[in-house]
């Protein structure tokens, strides 16, 4: 009889070391899972912001345009929400039986910094917007 309790005697250690280790993993693994879901959630909520900067490009160029029925003489880079916004235009002329103008208009916001020089970054954030008008 004692020959065959000294043959189970560990087994419990064995398996509270084994359950423990299975825990730990789990647990880390849920820490990383919680960490890339905040992260993926940052990133999009930065994404939307950085798209309403660049809409907010085109809100300033649509009624400069109208007014002048030209692309303005300067686009300049400004400011929105941290975010730096650039817009572009470009004039084309057409004639089918009437004379018409199409003007489009792109609007980038980047953030950090100038647009384009952090260009995979794991916090560089892009967004374009364009539109075609077309002026008579």
């Amino acid at each position: 009889m004692r020959q065959l309790r000294s043959a189970h005697q560990g087994v419990a250690a064995i398996s509270a070391l084994f359950l423990l280790v299975v825990l730990t993993a789990l647990g880390a693994f849920m820490v990383t899972f919680s960490n890339t879901e905040q992260l993926t959630s940052a990133r999009d909520v930065r994404g939307t912001q950085a798209y309403w900067a660049a809409r907010a490009g085109l809100g300033w160029a649509i009624p400069q345009i109208f007014e002048t029925n030209s692309c303005p003489a300067a686009t300049p880079t400004f400011v929105v929400n941290s975010f730096t916004v650039q817009t572009t235009c470009v004039t084309s002329s057409f004639n089918e039986g009437v004379t018409a103008t199409m003007v489009s208009i792109t609007s980038l916001a980047c953030q950090p910094g100038p647009c384009g020089t952090a260009v995979g970054g794991i916090s560089y954030v892009e967004r374009s917007v364009s539109t075609l008008l077309e002026l008579r």
